[in-house]
């Protein structure tokens, strides 16, 4: 199928389809479809030509952004989800890499979405008009009650363009495609979802998560969709209450955040059935789940969606879930599979060099549709799909996740590649030599660390703050959570950095390490009692397994 014919079994549905959390706006099903059908005329009248019309935006989720996506889902017409927590820069190389047409943003974004109209050097000269939420509403109404227009649609068709990042460093534009959508919504829709359920999407539509683990599985199944500008910690329960949500899509830290917040006696007197999401910490998932009377399933996904799991509920405590057929763990260097994990009295894993490898798809690619104008032979390989992602195997083929490869980062939800931070970092006066890579977050995901050597052997953390925050082109996530300053880095016989090294040791080393504990770009040398904490924490959390094996 399409998202176009699941679109159209919706139009004469009159129950409660996309509802706004921030303003209490709320649509049918039918009115859904008909204000994504005069998008779907609006993008058809600005065609250019032959060639599918490919709208930026730089929108939270707001209703008009569910109702582009739609349109470009009726039109044959492309929706570039450009992620606003880059950097102007980056946004810049994005947009024309995606062949943007025009970008749409909220004031807030409006210096970045200006941006996205410089000439970008190494890029074909594009017109690119940069278009104002509200102008853009008032260009859309003109359209009010159209039909969609009569377009060629196949699962094939491209729908979406979705940045991610590679080993490469520079972020790519994943094609989501028909089929990657529906796919998972039939999947989830079917299997979780009712007519009458609501679904709460507190996570950013340009991420490929919410698309198709809160938006696809509503269209499919009928169910309402309550949308929340930004996520809130301290909102979510009410949101849930007021809405009667019975399904909750989350990613990474958004449960640790909830949990953290103040409990109350009546906090699982809410209508949640259901959170379904990934990278939560097993800890923080259990909690969840008893203090708010819901079920928590934290499945594995990546935009490429070449490789999924079904979990089980009935598996090892953090297990990703049962390895597919096909899904298999191999040594990145010698391509054969590593062999099972083997684990201590105390269930720690004693093997790790040999068991943990990369997970591969080694029957083809799945759900991925290839990068826009781009090869991936640093994923598709021989036929097969290496994910970049680590993970080791127990004798019963659960997969525990390990931690990502070493220039491929995500911290909050936001994946960058190492080579990104690298490339500002080097400009700081006195470094030498430097690799930036990823370590284990308490949480979920990673933190970025840092490997310094610089001329003086010496390291001022003032300066170097300093030197983050006048910084344009650095990203909001990039600045390191660790910096190591060593005499030299390990390096192979080619003298390159192996980082996996680098990786293995993370902030436990002899060398001296200086950290920021809060969320301030203020810099502190770590000490034994700071290293020790932080061990207690990944005990804490259940996750006390992604140091095993290191320094």
């Amino acid at each position: 199928m399409t998202v176009a014919e699941l679109l159209a079994a919706r139009a004469a549905d009159d129950r409660p389809g996309l509802s706004c959390a921030d303003d209490g706006r709320r649509w049918s099903w039918r009115e859904v479809v008909a204000e994504s059908a005069a998008r779907a005329a609006w993008m058809a009248a600005r065609r250019p030509g032959e060639r599918p019309l490919h709208v930026g935006v730089l929108l939270d989720n707001v209703p008009e952004l569910v109702f582009l996506i739609c349109g470009a889902a009726l039109s044959g017409n492309v929706v570039v989800a450009l992620n606003p927590t880059r950097s102007a820069a980056e946004l810049a190389g994005d947009a024309c890499r995606a062949d943007c047409d025009l970008v749409v943003h909220q004031a807030e974004y409006a210096t970045l979405a200006q941006g996205t109209a410089v000439r970008t050097r190494g890029f074909a000269d594009r017109t690119r008009e940069v278009v104002a939420l509200e102008e853009h509403e008032r260009a859309v109404a003109e359209f009010a009650g159209a039909n969609p227009p009569k377009a060629d649609l196949d699962a094939a068709t491209l729908m979406m363009l979705i940045f991610t990042s590679g080993t490469s460093g520079r972020p790519r534009a994943v094609r989501v495609t028909h089929r990657k959508i529906v796919v998972p919504g039939e999947s989830l829709g079917g299997r979780l979802l009712t007519p009458e359920d609501v679904v709460y999407c507190p996570m950013p539509l340009f991420h490929s998560g919410a698309i198709m683990a809160a938006l696809a599985p509503a269209l499919v199944a009928g169910a309402e969709l309550v949308v929340r500008s930004r996520f809130s910690a301290s909102g979510l329960l009410p949101d849930v209450r007021a809405h009667g949500c019975t399904y909750l899509h989350y990613v990474g830290k958004a449960l640790s955040y909830v949990v953290a917040t103040p409990p109350r006696p009546d906090d699982a007197d809410n209508p949640l059935k259901i959170a379904f999401g990934n990278e939560a910490a097993p800890l923080e998932q259990q909690a969840f789940a008893e203090r708010f009377g819901c079920f928590v399933i934290d499945a594995y996904g990546s935009t490429e969606t070449a490789i999924s799991f079904s979990p089980d509920p009935l598996g090892p405590p953090g297990a990703l879930g049962r390895l597919a057929d096909g899904v298999k763990v191999l040594n990145p260097e010698t391509g054969e599979e590593c062999p099972p994990a083997r684990f201590d009295e105390a269930g720690r894993l004693t093997n790790a060099d040999e068991a943990i490898g990369e997970l591969v798809n080694t029957t083809g690619e799945g759900l991925f549709d290839g990068y826009y104008n781009e090869d991936a032979p640093d994923r598709v390989r021989d036929g097969m799909f290496w994910s970049g992602d680590h993970v080791y195997r127990d004798e019963n083929g659960y997969a525990f996740f390990a931690g990502r490869a070493a220039d491929r980062l995500r911290v909050d939800g936001e994946n960058f590649g190492a080579v990104q931070v690298e490339r500002v970092l080097a400009e700081f006066p006195g470094v030498r030599q430097l690799a930036v890579f990823g370590v284990p977050d308490a949480a979920s995901g990673d933190q970025v660390m840092a490997a310094l050597v610089t001329e003086t052997g010496e390291f001022d953390p003032g300066a170097f703050a300093a030197f983050l925050k006048g910084r344009d082109d650095l990203g909001p996530k990039w600045p390191p959570r660790y910096v190591r300053v060593a005499r030299e880095l390990p390096a192979t016989p080619s003298n390159k950095i192996l980082k996996r090294a680098l990786a293995r040791d993370g902030w436990r080393t002899d060398d001296p390490v200086w950290w920021r504990p809060g969320r301030d770009l203020a810099y502190r040398r770590m000490t034994a009692e700071d290293a020790a904490a932080l061990a207690a924490e990944f005990r804490r959390r259940g996750r006390q397994h992604l140091l095993e094996g290191s320094a």
